[in-house]
């Protein structure tokens, strides 16, 4: 039942209305609080990045001493030999920062990939300072591991900061509040999205703006006519839009009523734009058109990224053996079977290849599947049961770690997968794929992916492949990184693993 607000008959003010354009409103208590709150966070965090910085350096200092057999260490070891190198590289580390987006606020921040790049810049301007200037280094190798000493301090730091401070907020009940508009189908999956994804400050969604509603959240509207008094009473943070239920024109007139009334807007896109990964305009034509390609990592992309998975792939197998030990014992210690299940999975171009995992399930948990489809909790072309009776003990624990994951190292390494992409499907829910779903097929499938950090198996299963094509427009060789570091603390908290 629309409330009184929808009844009442709303036009755009007139441009003297606009809060923005008024001289008091940067002076009124809400703009003035977020501007004392972002200088805080930028203060906070470039002071944490100087700390990280003394501190990756003096371990980089450690590290050569004690190869170098000296017996006597002292934090004084930073100060006297490295003094005037800070004065120099501080100041420099944190412009770099600044403009590589790392004091950017907290939802527009990259991750560990952006600040080992960073540092790498970092590293070659000292370099090419240093060697202008004669300086000598008395080590080569001294620059590399301040970068990876560096890198690994400034990331803690950071991550216990953010961790810190989204914990003070959620106790201290800080919330964003959100109205959202769309219609029907899609704009339940934004709703399941927003809910299901949650990885910073929890979301209170108002209500929405809809011609026929949404089940579960409060009717604000029916019409897009009715959105300036809306956003005036409720007065949300943020305003979502479904931007494909709406023509452009709709679009832009309900992004200048929000911003009329100081409301940040966000459009969650179409399908058709995450399958897109570049655009290539097409001369010679009567009216401007651009060629749609789509998404596929190919030369130089391909060459590093591979390149990256082999390197990490063997590190990885090396320092993992005594765990790769202990796991295959518990397994057969725990149930009868082998220790390595070799699942059909379905890969690059659908071609289909064997994936290794650890043993997790009754040996004959395949063939009492049939009998499961019923108790399916998933949807769409997935097939999870919270509490699944073929799992084993040990299975369990592996599962909720994430450790049966680890043979698939191999697959890597044979060719046959990524660390990064989209996940490989088994034989049953490939085949239950809708055609526009298997775009994800024109890369190699990954042990980890946006999957893993966005809510997991909470999320629908076209949710998970709209992630797979927003990885694929954005591939880097630091977003891969990114992932992969944010894997950890998800597979650690265990967000929607079973």
């Amino acid at each position: 039942m629309p409330t009184t607000a929808s009844r009442v008959r709303s036009e755009a003010p007139p441009a003297a209305a606009d809060v923005r354009s008024s001289r008091l409103y940067v002076l009124s208590r809400a703009p003035l609080l977020g501007v004392v709150r972002r200088a805080l966070s930028i203060v906070s965090l470039a002071c944490l990045d100087v700390l990280g910085l003394a501190l990756g350096i003096y371990l980089a200092l450690l590290i050569r001493q004690l190869v170098y057999g000296e017996s006597t260490i002292f934090w004084s070891l930073l100060w006297r030999q490295e003094r005037e190198w800070l004065d120099f590289v501080v100041p420099i580390t944190l412009l770099v920062f600044l403009q590589a987006g790392l004091y950017a606020r907290r939802e527009r921040r990259p991750g560990p990939g952006r600040i080992v790049a960073s540092l790498v810049l970092v590293a070659l301007i000292v370099l090419a300072f240093g060697i202008g200037t004669d300086y000598d280094f008395t080590t080569s190798g001294l620059i590399p591991t301040a970068v990876a000493t560096t890198a690994v301090t400034v990331s803690l730091l950071r991550a216990a900061y953010d961790s810190a401070a989204l914990e003070l907020m959620r106790l201290g009940g800080v919330r964003r509040r959100v109205v959202l508009v769309g219609e029907g189908e899609s704009l339940s999956r934004l709703h399941a999205a927003l809910l299901a994804g949650q990885g910073g400050i929890p979301y209170e969604l108002v209500g929405a703006v809809a011609p026929a509603g949404e089940p579960r959240l409060p009717l604000l509207g029916t019409s897009l006519d009715e959105l300036t008094p809306i956003l005036e009473r409720e007065r949300p943070d943020e305003l979502v839009l479904a931007e494909n239920d709406f023509d452009e024109r709709t679009v832009l007139d309900a992004v200048e009523r929000a911003h009329r009334v100081g409301v940040k807007v966000r459009l969650a896109p179409s399908t058709t734009e995450l399958l897109v990964h570049d655009a290539e305009y097409v001369p010679g034509q009567g009216v401007p058109l651009f060629e749609l390609r789509p998404p596929v990592l190919t030369g130089a992309d391909w060459a590093l990224k591979r390149a990256f998975d082999l390197v990490a792939a063997v590190l990885v197998l090396l320092v993992g053996i005594p765990l790769w030990i202990a796991i295959a014992l518990a397994i057969k210690l725990g149930s009868r079977g082998p220790v390595l299940f070799v699942d059909r999975r379905v890969g690059v171009g659908e071609r289909e290849f064997r994936m290794l995992k650890f043993r997790t399930m009754a040996v004959d948990a395949a063939a009492r599947q049939g009998e499961l489809e019923a108790e399916n909790e998933a949807s769409g072309a997935l097939f999870k049961i919270r509490e699944d009776p073929r799992v084993t003990r040990v299975g369990r624990v592996l599962r909720r770690l994430s450790l049966d994951e680890l043979p698939q190292l191999l697959n890597v390494l044979r060719g046959e997968m990524s660390l990064v992409g989209p996940r490989p499907l088994p034989l049953r829910d490939h085949a239950l794929l809708q055609d526009w779903h298997k775009a994800r097929y024109n890369v190699l499938p990954g042990m980890t992916g946006l999957w893993q950090i966005s809510g997991r198996s909470g999320l629908s299963f076209d949710d998970l492949v709209r992630l797979d094509f927003a990885y694929l427009e954005r591939w880097s060789i630091w977003l891969d990184i990114t992932i992969i570091a944010r894997t950890i603390p998800a597979v650690i908290m265990g967000r929607g693993a079973y």
